[in-house]
């Protein structure tokens, strides 16, 4: 064991200047990667074959090869044996040999394969949250803009400015609503872990509601209850018949006929740890039969709950905190195999799992689309967020947060989607209380959706100095369906990135204080990309088009897309004030053009304030008259340069 590790030390250290390393002719062919495609690298380095057949792999004639390669800085031999060696971890490799999927991810990028790289270092940090190796990771992926909390706009700000804009605009953009499912649903004791019906009108879930009284003392009993959807509302709940018991059930979930139910009970003469997975049946007559132990095969001598079905029936999948496992509880699955029996479970694998905890997975009932909540992936919200993971060429995608819009400061686990992904029922906590949980509702927002798959993707670059807004908020609205998208501030290189649902109409909104507002409706059709210019907005402006005809003091049709523009830039920056300074050229009577001044910046005022809906406090009109001209006056063209109307934009 000691020779080991001096192995895996050498290595380590010779791997500090990977940089340096000058790229090698990969052995892999990659292919398309269109949307259900997965590149054959991937593919095949992240099957990992091992991880059900050893806990640990190890051979240490290949770590000498790698070692050996590594002090060379032989690349053409090093990255195909710890290629290899990486490929057949097994479940404890990840977290004790992390150090190696550091190296592996580093000879990635020297060899510019982009999408390997991220993986790795992503594989990294899930399995190995500390120590160097977990901060060099950290510190390279920053360079592949990767998502952070901090790239989403705060939900208190932005709300503040949909109910604004809702004030003041025909566009309303949507806003999702937590809704509460009421008494009839909810009770004082806590209710969690829903389950749906394939026809979205039979809802199970879980409640302490009914207590047990054992001698002097009062105990929370977990029971499941049922309610029924009867013309678009739920009916008060009952407990279901014939399956609850002295023990506690909970989790359950049904198959796609609604016959067969899924549940876990806990604390049970028959099981074999402290949560069990059952299994009861209905017969013709709609009344469900005695549970039955789905068996040492499936269950352990520890927790198994928390069970989700697939849409075929033929796969279970369910959360445990097993020995041999990647973290404090993982997701397994298990499948019937040619005689129709349940094999041995299976670990889901390192790109869902990590060293936190995976919990209440949910396979979508029409999409090959895996969601769970957990608190070990890099991008979280708050405690345990939910996330969503694509099925790919028999792999797992890298999973997605599904946003701040659902995932808040507390915990959100115990879910399910309908079968037209317009709703996601879940328990959710306040944050650090788990004492008592309720159900709600909410509109599936863009980020969970299972079709939302196509890339919109932009910049936004200053068109003078070429340099990238690097401040500022996009927005995007669904202006067929009213899905709600969480918006996001720009990256620091003026970029930004949604995943969208494809053949939809959307508007594109970017806002900011040092810009003018930018609107863009489009279609979306495939993967599509906007690099937007604009000029930067100075503390003084003034535009071309506000000229006034000589001694008049009307607004022209002209003039109205360039006032627009600054009642729109007000209303995005409620904390700005604006003056309006009006001029003259010299001809006529001074007092007669101190008035005229007066009288063109009152008109912009009037304007912005009635059909813009700015606060007429927000705005100062000033006429100058023919006190401060620009130029001198030689020409009728200097008179008209003159004759202008300057913005001062005041901050606060």
């Amino acid at each position: 064991m000691r020779r080991l590790l001096l192995l895996f030390s050498a290595v380590f250290t010779c791997t500090v200047s990977l940089a340096q390393i000058k790229p090698a002719q990969s052995p892999f062919t990659l292919q398309d990667t269109a949307k259900n495609a997965v590149p054959a690298k991937i593919q095949d380095l992240f099957s990992f074959p091992n991880l059900h057949k050893v806990p640990y792999y190890q051979n240490s004639r290949k770590l000498q090869a790698i070692n050996k390669a590594a002090t060379q800085q032989d690349t053409a031999k090093w990255y195909p044996e710890l290629y290899q060696y990486v490929r057949n971890f097994g479940v404890k490799n990840f977290f004790k040999d992390n150090p190696l999927v550091w190296q592996l991810a580093k000879l990635e990028e020297a060899q510019g394969d982009t999408l390997a790289t991220i993986n790795l270092y992503k594989l990294v940090l899930k399995h190995y949250t500390d120590g160097m190796t977990a901060k060099m990771a950290r510190k390279n992926l920053e360079q592949y803009q990767q998502e952070k909390k901090e790239d989403y706009v705060p939900l208190e700000y932005y709300y503040e400015l949909v109910e604004y804009r809702k004030e003041i605009d025909t566009l309303r953009p949507p806003r999702g609503v937590y809704l509460n499912m009421g008494e009839g649903i909810n009770s004082s004791s806590g209710d969690y872990g829903p389950s749906l019906s394939a026809s979205n009108d039979v809802m199970l879930f879980t409640s302490k509601r009914n207590k047990l009284e054992r001698g002097f003392k009062t105990y929370d009993n977990e029971d499941l209850m049922l309610s029924r959807n009867e013309n678009g509302y739920w009916m008060d709940a009952v407990p279901l018949e014939n399956i609850n018991s002295p023990y506690n059930e909970g989790s359950a979930c049904l198959s796609p006929d609604g016959n067969t139910l899924f549940f876990s009970r806990c604390l049970a003469p028959d099981g074999f740890g402290s949560c069990d997975l059952y299994v009861a049946y209905r017969d013709s007559e709609g009344v469900w039969g005695n549970p039955t132990n789905l068996g040492a095969s499936i269950n352990s001598q520890y927790w198994d709950s928390h069970p989700s079905l697939s849409p075929g029936g033929d796969t279970l999948y369910f959360s445990s905190d097993r020995l041999g496992g990647f973290g404090l509880s993982d997701i397994y699955y298990t499948f019937k195999d040619s005689e129709d029996k349940w094999v041995a479970p299976r670990n889901i694998g390192p790109t869902i799992n990590t060293r936190g905890s995976e919990v209440s997975p949910f396979f979508h009932p029409k999409y090959q689309i895996l969601y769970f909540s957990s608190n070990g992936h890099l991008l979280n919200f708050g405690e345990y967020d939910i996330y969503k993971s694509y099925r790919k060429s028999r792999l797992w995608d890298e999973p997605k947060n599904i946003g701040p819009l659902v995932n808040g400061k507390g915990s959100e686990f115990y879910f399910t989607i309908d079968a037209t992904s317009q709703n996601l029922y879940y328990a959710r906590s306040v944050e650090n209380n788990m004492g008592n949980l309720d159900l709600y509702s909410f509109p599936l927002p863009m980020e969970a959706q299972p079709t939302a798959t196509v890339n919109l993707k932009g910049t936004l670059m200053d068109a003078e100095t070429g340099d990238p807004f690097s401040e500022g908020i996009v927005s995007v609205i669904d202006l067929d369906n009213g899905v709600e998208v969480a918006p996001k501030f720009l990256k620091k290189d003026g970029s930004f990135s949604f995943d969208l649902i494809n053949n939809n109409n959307y508007l594109l909104i970017i806002q900011g204080e040092h810009f003018f507002r930018l609107e863009e409706i489009f279609f979306l059709s495939g993967d599509q990309e906007f690099n937007l210019e604009t000029r930067s907005i100075s503390s003084r402006l003034k535009f071309e088009n506000l000229v006034f005809d000589n001694g008049k003091a009307e607004l022209k049709t002209e003039m109205y897309g360039d006032l627009n523009k600054v009642a729109n830039f007000l209303l995005d920056n409620p904390y700005v004030k604006l003056r309006i300074e009006g001029h003259t050229d010299s001809d006529g009577n001074a007092d007669a053009n101190l008035k005229l001044s007066q009288d063109r910046a009152d008109a912009i005022k009037e304007y912005l304030v009635h059909f813009g809906s700015i606060e007429e406090t927000r705005i100062e009109a000033i006429g100058y008259g023919s006190s401060r001209p620009i130029v001198e006056e030689l020409t009728d063209e200097d008179k008209k340069l003159n004759r202008r109307v300057e913005f001062n934009i005041v901050k606060e």
